[in-house]
């Protein structure tokens, strides 16, 4: 039985149907790469996970506990953390106090005012965000404001956000977009080193380099179904898979 079980899941906006009968099972410790071309309901359904959208039918079991119905922070309390499309960050504060606010905000149960007034005391809170941006590489940059950084290390911010919590699972929504090769290629490594925590990682990603350089299962979308599941090598072999996302041409 995996950490998260996805069981059946539906999801219609009016008469669209974006997600149709969807089924995953994902093993702990894995990195379950999601992939498909645009509008085949990959936010969408990663939106439920996290309480975002709630499924029209079907099931969101973490861990033996349901998703559905519970609000967003009580998931992320739960133990799931997310990296979205765009870096959701705190621009004009520095990039320490970025990554301590989540810490409150886990044990509180919301990002609340209430956490300024105890940050200046939280030396143990503060020791442990300075070790988590060493650990993305963002040390020398502790004192900085976020707004100033550039996308890759925005993403790498947020990615410590998350890190900070101490998730057992992280859903990384396109983590390399807009980035150059190098920060792409430099996410990877920062991603195949959290792998040694033991965090199961979901991510979706439009990058074939990044999927097959850090997926260990691969699950297909097409028009909200899901039409292959395995290996990467099963995967880049699929005649379906080269049909619904490349028109045909090779992975």
């Amino acid at each position: 039985m995996g950490i998260l079980q996805v069981q059946d899941v539906n999801k219609s906006f009016g008469g669209l149907k974006a997600l149709h009968n969807v089924n995953l099972d994902v093993e702990e410790g894995a990195v379950h790469a999601i992939i498909g071309p645009n509008g085949a309901g990959k936010s969408t359904l990663l939106n439920c996970f996290v309480g975002r959208l709630k499924p029209d039918t079907g099931s969101v079991m973490f861990n033996g506990t349901s998703l559905l119905g519970i609000a967003p922070h009580e998931i992320n309390q739960a133990g799931v953390a997310r990296v979205f499309q765009t870096p959701e960050i705190f621009g004009d504060l520095s990039l320490i106090e970025n990554v301590m606010i989540p810490t409150f905000a886990k044990r509180d149960g919301a990002y609340t005012v209430n956490a300024w007034g105890r940050i200046d005391q939280a030396a143990e809170i503060r020791e442990k965000a300075e070790h988590i941006l060493e650990d993305v590489g963002l040390a020398e940059k502790q004192e900085m404001h976020a707004n100033s950084l550039s996308r890759g290390d925005k993403r790498r911010l947020e990615l410590a956000m998350c890190l900070v919590q101490e998730p057992k699972l992280l859903l990384l929504d396109e983590p390399t977009a807009g980035m150059s090769r190098a920060d792409t290629n430099n996410t990877i490594d920062l991603l195949k080193r959290i792998g040694e925590r033991g965090i199961t990682k979901i991510v979706i990603e439009h990058d074939m380099h990044v999927v097959f350089s850090l997926a260990s299962k691969i699950s297909v979308l097409a028009q909200g179904t899901v039409i292959a599941e395995g290996a990467p090598e099963e995967i880049k072999g699929d005649p379906r898979v080269q049909e619904a996302y490349l028109g045909g041409a090779h992975l």
